[in-house]
């Protein structure tokens, strides 16, 4: 049985009540404390550090950011947040704030024409959500910046992957919810076989995160919209 939790309060007594009937495994959003079985998904520690390098690479000489959220006290938002802050420490990137939305992708357009506005000699912009990437491009193309605003953001949404096509965004670093699934049910599968192996000893499972720019986009389009079926 796989199970994506969706109540943090309620979720740990709800995986160990059925953790006691049947194998539980959580994918794309963990439940640590509980009694699963197995975690199955992102390091988004790992990716915020990639992301950190990637605004390095961006921002060779240094500069001003701003990062933008939906939410902070979401999980993976901290994590990314962390994973971003440990890499840009000690550099020249000043990470300015982070800014959030409540999901309204209206205001989280706004932020980002706010910024601009606010800090003319802002750098780069950062969106840890996937929605977060459109509506910075948008905020971006029309205060006539791009190219001159570098956009580092997550996920895959069409106009993501489009902008980094124009280059108009530098880079975006996706999961890969395909992998969670298959390898969910492969590892469920092998597991309730009777090979306890495929569960690793610190119970998780981690998928990379992918970094995808204006080299490897197109390739990355094609498989993403096979797997869409397109």
């Amino acid at each position: 049985m796989a199970i994506s939790p969706v109540d943090p309060a309620n979720q740990t007594e709800m995986i160990n009540e059925v953790a006691k009937k049947v194998l539980v495994i959580t994918q794309d959003s963990d439940a640590p404390q509980s009694n699963r079985a197995c975690y199955l998904g992102t390091d988004n520690i790992a990716a915020g550090r990639q992301a950190g390098d990637l605004i390095k690479e961006a921002l060779p000489n240094g500069g001003k950011i701003m990062v933008f959220v939906g939410k902070l006290d979401a999980r993976n938002a901290q994590e990314r947040y962390q994973g971003i802050r440990e890499v840009l420490q000690g550099s020249k990137i000043e990470i300015m704030d982070i800014r959030t939305d409540d999901t309204d992708r209206v205001r989280a357009k706004s932020n980002a024409s706010d910024t601009l506005i606010k800090y003319p000699d802002v750098a780069a912009l950062v969106g840890l959500w996937s929605y977060n990437g459109p509506a910075i491009l948008n905020a971006v193309t029309d205060a006539g910046k791009v190219g001159q605003v570098k956009i580092v953001c997550f996920d895959e949404e069409d106009p993501t992957l489009a902008g980094v096509k124009d280059g108009a965004i530098y880079a975006t670093v996706v999961q890969q919810p395909y992998e969670f699934g298959y390898q969910s049910v492969h590892l469920m599968a092998k597991a309730l076989s009777g090979d306890s192996s495929v569960i690793p000893g610190n119970k998780l499972k981690i998928i990379p995160t992918l970094i995808i720019k204006r080299d490897n986009v197109e390739a990355f389009t094609t498989k993403i919209n096979q797997l869409r079926g397109r």
